[in-house]
């Protein structure tokens, strides 16, 4: 894994390759894209550690090259890199599967601090939570080698930040987990997602997992805390 490239993925050429040239400095082995096409195929083709991703950008924007390499099965973690500070633009690419973004304009020592937050997230797994495996909840089962997941026997696409949280909970089985420990652990304390964050990717599981969504038996709501996990 160390050994891998970071894919840096912008448009403006000055900023493309000052991020390649800082992150080599820096000692990571780094490829570039200028669009989000180039950047898909590479993704789809090859292996990377990470992904520094703009979000605008001609073709396809970054939320639409995130939300289809995460369709592909594709977990690379990835930044986003903003010049929106708005919460529904940061708050969407969370939901998209992002693992965490930076608003231009940004100086190189938060995005390199964010790049080693990240990849200390990513890399390495609390003792207690599986690594590998198979977790099966409800309609749904998914093979945390490969992020491949089913629901009712049928594929669907899970996403990164989607298998650490059920990853998270089926740790931790009968427990009540507050939002605020799934922010910390899942996100991280460098990340400012929401509750409704949280939230919406409880709704998601429970979509993919509960025979009925509206009255789940897995995924149960504890008012004014968090949820409760019961396989």
């Amino acid at each position: 894994m160390p050994d891998l490239p970071i894919l840096v993925v912008d448009d403006e050429r000055a900023m493309r390759e000052g991020l390649c040239d800082n992150l080599e400095f820096e000692g990571y082995a780094v490829e570039q894209a200028a669009d989000g096409e180039e950047a898909l195929l590479k993704l789809r083709n090859g292996a990377y550690r990470l992904v520094v991703l703009d979000v605008m950008m001609p073709k396809r924007s970054g939320f639409e090259v995130l939300r289809e390499a995460r369709a592909a099965g594709v977990a690379t973690p990835v930044i986003l890199l903003t010049a929106k500070a708005e919460e529904f633009d940061t708050v969407r690419g969370l939901e998209f599967g992002a693992d965490d973004y930076v608003t231009k304009p940004f100086g190189l020592g938060e995005l390199l601090a964010r790049i080693k937050a990240v990849l200390r997230r990513t890399e390495s797994r609390p003792d207690a939570s599986p690594a590998r495996g198979v977790i099966e909840v409800g309609r749904l089962r998914v093979d945390l080698g490969t992020y491949q997941a089913t629901s009712d026997g049928e594929p669907v696409a899970m996403t990164h930040l989607e298998v650490e949280v059920l990853r998270h909970f089926a740790a931790r089985p009968g427990a009540v987990v507050s939002r605020d420990d799934l922010l910390d652990e899942v996100w991280g304390r460098d990340v400012a997602p929401t509750a409704r964050t949280v939230d919406n990717f409880v709704l998601k599981l429970r979509q993919k997992a509960e025979p009925d969504p509206a009255q789940p038996r897995h995924f149960l709501t504890v008012h004014g805390v968090g949820y409760k996990f019961l396989p």
